[in-house]
Order: C-alpha cells, then structure tokens, then sequence
C-alpha cells in the first residue's frame, strides 16, 4: 500500500500533517479518517482500516486535528468546531485533487466531528462512527478536577493517556452547545454505527442516541469486547472488515476493465501486518478474504495458508464443474462436498520420475441424490478436468516483474 506524506492547511491556516494510504492500482473512491480525543492519525486502528480500505480501491487521508501529533498549532486553541472545520479542510484539499470524498469516518470525538461536518460535504454519501458520543461535552468527564481551574483561569494542564495536554476555556464552551441530534437527523447519508459495549471511555448509550437519532440507510455493529481505542489487532480487523463489506452498499466501485489476457481481472495482495504474515487478498473492490501463517510458523491464524488457497481453488474448481456436468445432463445431483488434504511426498511414493519430493492433493468427493452407479462413476470422471486440476497437473509458467 503506498502512503503519501502530505500536508495541507487546516482551519486557521495551520499546517496539518497528513498520510494518504493510496491502492496499488487505481483510486475508486476516497475517504477520510478522523481520529479520536488527542489521539492522532497513526494508531493502529487507523492504520488498519485505512489498509483494508486502500486494498480494495479506497484512498484514506488521516491527518492529526490541530495542535496534535506532527501538525502546527495550539492544541489549547482549539475546540470541536476547529475539529469539524477542519475535516472541512481536509476534504477541501482532496477535492482539489479531484479525489473528493464520499466517505467519512470518526473515532470518539472525530466520530462526534464527521457527523458534524457531513452537512458542509456534498460529496460524502456514507459516514461511520466508531465509540463516537452523541453529545461532545462527554469528554469532560476526562478532565476531573481541573474542570474548575479551566473555566475560572481560561486554561489548565489535564493529563490523558498519561500525556499532558493544555485545555482551554474555548474548548469547554464549544462542545456545551449540547447533542448532536439535528446534524445526524439532517445527515443525508448512509451511517454506520460502531461500539463496543464494555467501552469504559464512551458508554454504548451513545451509540443507541446516534443511531436513534438518524434516519435510514443506518446500521449499527457491535465491537464486543473491544476497548475504546480498538487497540487489539483482531478488534480493528474485524472493524476494517465490517465497514469494507458496509460500504459498497452506498459507494459505487466501479473497477476498470481487466487488462488484455487477464480476464478474471487483477488479484491483489497486500501486506496487512508487516509484524506477522497478515495479508489483503483482493479481486477487486468486492470479493476480499485473509491470508495468513499458523501460529506455528509465525502467524496469527487469521485467515487460510497459501497451501489452503490453492486447496480451496482445487475444490471449489471441482465442485463447480461436477455442478455444470449433471446440470447440463439434468442429472438428480442434490448436493456436492469437495475434502482436500495437501502434503509433501516423495516422487517415488507418487510413482513421478524425479528424485525430490513433490506436492500431494489428495480429494475426496461426496455426491448427494438419486444418482445411478454409471452417473456417480461418470461425474469422478469429469471432476478431473476441472481447470485447477488441470493447472496443477500439468504444471504453469510463472513470470515476475519488480515494479519500481
């Protein structure tokens, strides 16, 4: 997944500090990531959404609020409007790239900002908010004792995930203008809704209010028991996979046409998780599935083994080919199930001509139906020319090119 280093200016003329996670092929629609209450743009939940995304077609830009991480500004200047202005921002520059955004996404106070800014975007046609609250001034529970000295001095240090951080008067007066109840009835957008129900930071009451509050198309997803900052590596897969699957419903991904000789199209696979073996497999925007190593060998067990996929293609090949076989017969065959087992084995066990050792997929099939003994036989017959077995058989040429 390729990443720009951006920056573009904010809503006082700030420089803010971006990334903007781009496809490895063409961009079919563009999103932007808003990060949580002093949080910043490169926590490991933003990482992996933006990745999920960008593996599908979606370029994510995720930058940090004012004040925060690598952009300029005065954190205590700022307040949730300066929050919301500047997503606005942000989307701005992107249109000027002729990348406008169709979809916004939020976590915490960043939720609380896109359902906030989507009335100043007209391009964005789907936001989801993750452990967002419905009222803004939530946070100030935050802020404990120094509430008082913050509202009696105009400014006062708070310390949030054992960082100090400077909150001023402004700040504390902006988000008590109360819920966000007539921006998300006014949304004019497809909204997804995210919590986790142990979240200690922002109770799940909140998602309820936002999602009651909004008009369809709304969907809300349980994170179990993620916590707030969706810190564990199998609680942002699964949020990057749910809004993956969530959003083609309301952004069009068209995919260009597949290159001469490739028909299928492109399969993409991107590295999801440099410190294991997570990878994206992709056929284009639509058809998405993990694969992964054992435990054994390093892995997080999230997904099949490139040995399982090329058993998967081996059966689910076979068992689309006895299908298309009896169906053109007219044949009563109820039902099919393909078992594939893979192993390494000498060449001689095989009875093949050569001295090293070879690999081995072993099939058992089960037909269902009133089917004859001459029909059963001839279906076995067929499933060896399935295509994949076909491949595997005969062997395939391999070409590779390192693009630059």
């Amino acid at each position: 997944m390729p990443t720009e280093r951006i920056t573009f200016p904010g809503q006082s003329g700030n420089v803010l500090a971006a990334r903007l996670d781009l496809p490895d092929g063409p961009v079919l629609a563009t999103a932007v990531f808003a990060h949580c209450f002093t949080c910043g743009k490169d926590i490991p939940a933003a990482r992996r959404i933006a990745a999920r995304l960008a593996a599908m077609g979606i370029a994510v830009l995720r930058f940090d609020f004012t004040g925060l991480g690598h952009s300029e500004g005065e954190f205590a200047n700022t307040s949730f409007t300066s929050n919301v202005e500047d997503i606005v921002a942000a989307c701005r520059y992107l249109d000027g790239r002729g990348l406008a955004p169709e979809l916004l996404i939020g976590h915490s106070l960043g939720g609380a900002a896109v359902l906030k800014a989507k009335a100043q975007i007209a391009t964005v046609k789907a936001v989801v908010t993750l452990g967002a609250p419905f009222d803004p001034e939530h946070v100030t529970h935050n802020f404990g004792d120094a509430l008082p000295d913050i509202l009696a001095k105009g400014e006062a240090e708070v310390t949030l995930g054992g960082r100090p951080f400077t909150i001023g008067r402004s700040f504390i007066e902006d988000i008590a203008q109360g819920p966000l109840r007539e921006a998300i009835s006014g949304l004019r957008a497809a909204l997804l809704v995210m919590h986790a129900p142990r979240d200690e930071i922002v109770s799940v009451d909140n998602a309820s209010q936002i999602f009651l509050a909004a008009k369809h198309p709304k969907s809300f997803v349980t994170l179990d028991d993620a916590d707030h900052l969706i810190s564990r590596a199998r609680d942002a897969e699964y949020a990057a996979g749910v809004i993956a699957a969530w959003v083609t419903r309301y952004i069009e991904l068209t995919p260009p046409a597949p290159p001469p000789g490739a028909l299928e199209g492109i399969v993409r696979v991107s590295e999801a998780d440099s410190a294991g073996f997570l990878q994206d497999v992709n056929s284009g925007p639509e058809h998405h599935i993990l694969a992964d190593e054992p435990l054994a060998y390093g892995g997080t067990n999230r997904g099949l083994s490139p040995y399982g996929l090329v058993s998967a293609g081996l059966g689910a090949c076979t068992s689309m080919t006895i299908r298309m076989y009896a169906r053109r017969k007219g044949w009563p065959l109820d039902g099919i199930s393909v078992d594939i087992t893979h192993n390494k084995v000498h060449a001689q066990d095989a009875e093949v001509a050569t001295n090293n050792r070879i690999d081995q997929f072993e099939r058992r099939i089960r037909l269902e139906g009133a089917l004859t003994g001459e029909q059963r036989a001839r279906l076995l017959e067929i499933a060896d020319k399935c295509p994949v077995h076909r491949t595997l058989e005969t062997g395939a040429q391999v070409l590779t090119t390192l693009v630059e």
